[in-house]
């Protein structure tokens, strides 16, 4: 049995900018969603308090290096960044993953993920459907546009810390099928990354939707699936049960409910066997520091039933080729989706203490 490869999400919205300034106001980071968190219901566990990191600022560097090292003590083998690029060239919340780059430090592995989607301020309602402001918007606009991404994290692939599959270095994209010419896009990537001297690069694709959609994906020349699954099946049930639910909800004044015992199940899904999907790894999910009533919450987790949850994973991905050992873990600090793996308050290090322990099973 093989060490599974488990690899982080990171969000670096954890530090001011210009634009988050002009758009939420001076000093705005995800801190200021965390902080003012209410609880919204007997038994909501919020606000979550961080412990050991405190509510830091990444541009800090010996932040950035305490987090490499408790994640790589716990067995997580890299950060795999969350990267905002709009055409033509503009970047959001760059500076974090910049000053890994350019600095060398920390000396941990890491990966991007394109969070190709248009950034909108959003106004949830209680049948979970939102109202929305466009603040920057995500367009494609072929060859020229896509060359100039290319070139533009160049620099980061050819890092001795990028994360390889196949020995290629491995890039996600969030929302493949939103890429209008998806072919043509991947094909002119391969085609740079062999003139620059890289072998290649292995494509992952998100996906949580339908076996067609992961099918669709694949034939378009992406190597792998991340297939991501926090949701049941609510937002697919039909528009009469969606808003009867929101009346009771509206009545009741609460967000969607669900109990990790109940759901973490169902994370896996028979999708989830074949070499070419890629799990995910959830230890917990509350969406209210963002959407307040509108959000999704899984409440009751805890270190034991989230060693469950990875030893069903783990059971998963050992049980394909060598190469295809592969989880990500959602997420290293989505403090504001209630989803994140750094120490806290309640738990301290226990989610982190858990993850070293499965890990270590298979050295």
């Amino acid at each position: 049995m093989s060490k599974p490869r488990v690899i982080a999400f990171y969000l670096p919205q954890f530090h001011p900018t210009e634009d988050n300034n002009k758009w939420y106001g001076e000093g705005f980071t995800e801190w200021t969603n965390v902080a003012k968190a209410k609880k919204l219901f007997r038994g909501h566990e919020q606000p979550h308090i961080p412990s050991t990191l405190g509510f830091y600022d990444l541009r800090l560097e010996e932040i950035r290096i305490k987090q490499a090292e408790i994640a790589k003590d716990a067995g997580i083998e890299g950060f795999c960044y969350y990267h905002y690029w709009f055409a033509p060239n503009k970047r959001e919340l760059e500076m974090p993953f910049q000053k890994v780059l350019e600095s060398g430090n920390p000396d941990f592995p890491f990966m991007l993920c394109w969070a190709n989607e248009t950034w909108q301020k959003k106004f949830w309602n209680l049948d979970g459907t939102y109202s929305k402001e466009d603040l920057a918007v995500q367009t494609y606009g072929g060859e020229k546009d896509y060359t100039i991404h290319f070139y533009d994290i160049l620099p980061a692939l050819k890092d001795k810390r990028y994360i390889k599959i196949d020995g290629k270095p491995a890039f996600m994209i969030y929302k493949a099928l939103q890429i209008p010419d998806l072919n043509r896009f991947i094909d002119l990537w391969q085609k740079l990354a062999l003139e620059n001297g890289l072998p290649g690069i292995f494509f992952i694709a998100q996906s949580i939707k339908t076996r067609e959609e992961k099918e669709q994906i694949l034939n378009s020349g992406i190597d792998a699936i991340n297939s991501v699954r926090h949701y049941d099946n609510y937002l697919e049930k039909s528009y009469v049960r969606r808003k009867l639910y929101g009346l009771y909800r509206r009545v009741f004044r609460l967000p969607i409910i669900k109990k990790y015992d109940k759901i973490f199940p169902s994370f896996i899904s028979a999708d989830d066997y074949l070499d070419n999907i890629f799990p995910t790894i959830i230890p917990n999910w509350d969406h209210t520091p963002r959407s307040g009533l509108g959000g999704y919450v899984i409440t009751n987790s805890t270190p034991e039933l989230f060693g469950q949850h990875l030893q069903h994973v783990f059971s998963v991905i050992q049980q394909k080729s060598e190469n295809r050992h592969v989880a990500f873990l959602k997420s290293w600090n989505e403090w504001g989706e209630g989803n994140y793996m750094e120490p806290d308050l309640k738990y301290g290090t226990q989610y982190l203490d858990t993850l070293k322990a499965e890990i270590q099973k298979y050295k």
